[in-house]
Order: C-alpha cells, then sequence, then structure tokens
C-alpha cells in the first residue's frame, strides 16, 4: 500500500496511504483481524475489528487456524461404528 512500517500486531500507515486506501485497509482489517495502526501529527491511532477491542479477540483466532484432514483411513467406517454396548447418557 505504500507508507507503511511495521507497527504494534501489523502494519502502520501515514494518514495519506489511508486516505488513498480506505476501503482495501479496512477490508484488510475484517479479513485478517490483524489492527491497522495510523500516524497522524505524531500521535498513533488504531483500527481493530469490534470482537477484538479491549482485548477480548474470542472467536476470530481461531477462524483463521488452517483446516487439517484429521481422519485417517476411511470415514464411511466412522458412520457405521456401533456405540451402543458403550454409550451411557
Amino acid at each position: 500500500m505504500g507508507n507503511e512500517k511495521e507497527g504494534y500486531g501489523g502494519k502502520r500507515l501515514t494518514a495519506s496511504a489511508l486516505r488513498a486506501n480506505i476501503y482495501k485497509v479496512l477490508d484488510e482489517v475484517l479479513a485478517t483481524g490483524e489492527a491497522v495502526e495510523i500516524e497522524r501529527y505524531g500521535e498513533v491511532l488504531r483500527i481493530v475489528p469490534a470482537d477484538r477491542a479491549g482485548g477480548r479477540k474470542r472467536h476470530a483466532r481461531l477462524a483463521n487456524l488452517p483446516a487439517f484432514d484429521l481422519v485417517s483411513g476411511d470415514p464411511e467406517d466412522l458412520v457405521h461404528l456401533d456405540w451402543s454396548g458403550t454409550w451411557r447418557p
């Protein structure tokens, strides 16, 4: 995006770079959940998703994990398992 540096937890942009790319920056924050810092007159502002405000980021961190194929073998074998002898509701 230009005029960017590494900042707290992500990128730091100038106000001019934010103005030129506002929708791209907002979409990136929503997609990644990572904060973007904006530097203006020596002060730093931070754009973060609402679920992360105040350090309450909960589900977004799990949503960013890569998916794994955890079934080793034929998934159809799981459908036909009989748990009736050990299941005690």
